[in-house]
């Protein structure tokens, strides 16, 4: 995860393993706002405990992905100590640990400062990411699901891949983004493998085994397993998070609501009315 590559790649990647490789040298800058976080602690660090630690962290995708792909690498014995949360890894790594490997971080402001384009595409992405984690965990706490805070990481980590792509191929992210408003019927996967040769869930599901993440996590991130009910809680609050990211009139609504209100075994109506609550 350390600083290896910043710029997109001379010879695009056409494939997963390419792909994986070439995510896995790049340096992965953080918000602004976590990185002056991590900072004003560190001036401080007697007074930090792992809490703290991860109510700056717990909200940046980039951070949390970070800091579980380092806690993998660094388990002894992960079978017995398989870390899902930041909160987690942070109780395992300690705090003087994680200030003496976590040095100041790269922002995503600055890795982009040329580009605001790509700046701005990144940030939608985030957005999304942080709504979709709110719809997630509103769901799982309905359910009583013990498991909720993985779900909120899970939904805010589904997305990873394409932030990294915004990050270290904006040019390619650009392209995605413009084929598909010119072409709204346009699958994201489809014209994903066209200009990458894959499809970004490929990359993603590759990158996760390949960092070692948090078994759960991959499981829950999978959309292939739609037939268990942690996936659908996370496909169905990214579903509505992308939906309604401009406004609450998008066709396709209606449907993710009754598939909500089936999920949380709720009449339509109240199922509608939670949404927005969450929204709020």
């Amino acid at each position: 995860m350390d600083s290896l590559a910043t710029t997109t790649p001379h010879h695009t990647p056409s494939d997963v393993a390419g792909w994986v490789r070439y995510f896995q040298l790049v340096e992965i800058p953080v918000l602004g706002c976590t990185a002056d976080a991590l900072e004003d602690m560190r001036g401080n660090e007697d007074a930090v405990d792992a809490r703290m630690l991860a109510d700056a962290i717990g909200d940046d995708p980039l951070m949390t992905l970070k800091l579980l792909a380092y806690t993998a690498g660094h388990q002894r014995n992960r079978r017995q100590t398989d870390v899902e949360t930041a909160t987690e890894a942070l109780v395992l790594i300690g705090i003087t640990p994680f200030f003496r490997d976590f040095g100041p971080q790269p922002t995503i402001e600055q890795h982009l400062a040329d580009q605001p384009e790509a700046l701005r595409g990144l940030r939608e992405v985030l957005r999304r990411a942080h709504r979709a984690a709110k719809f997630a965990l509103g769901f799982a706490v309905h359910r009583f699901d013990h498991d909720a805070p993985v779900i909120h990481q899970a939904a805010l980590l589904h997305d990873f891949a394409e932030m990294l792509l915004w990050l270290h191929a904006p040019h390619l992210a650009l392209e995605i983004a413009a084929r598909q408003k010119a072409e709204p019927t346009l699958r994201s996967a489809a014209v994903q493998k066209q200009l990458l040769g894959v499809p970004l869930a490929d990359i993603q599901h590759a990158l996760m085994l390949g960092w070692r993440l948090p078994e759960l996590l991959v499981r829950i991130t999978d959309d292939r397993q739609e037939d268990a009910a942690q996936v659908r809680n996370v496909m169905l609050a990214i579903r509505v998070a992308r939906h309604s990211a401009r406004d609450w009139q998008n066709p396709a609504l209606p449907d993710d609501v009754r598939d909500i209100s089936r999920l949380l075994n709720m009449a339509l109506a109240p199922t509608e009315a939670l949404l927005h609550d969450l929204d709020s």
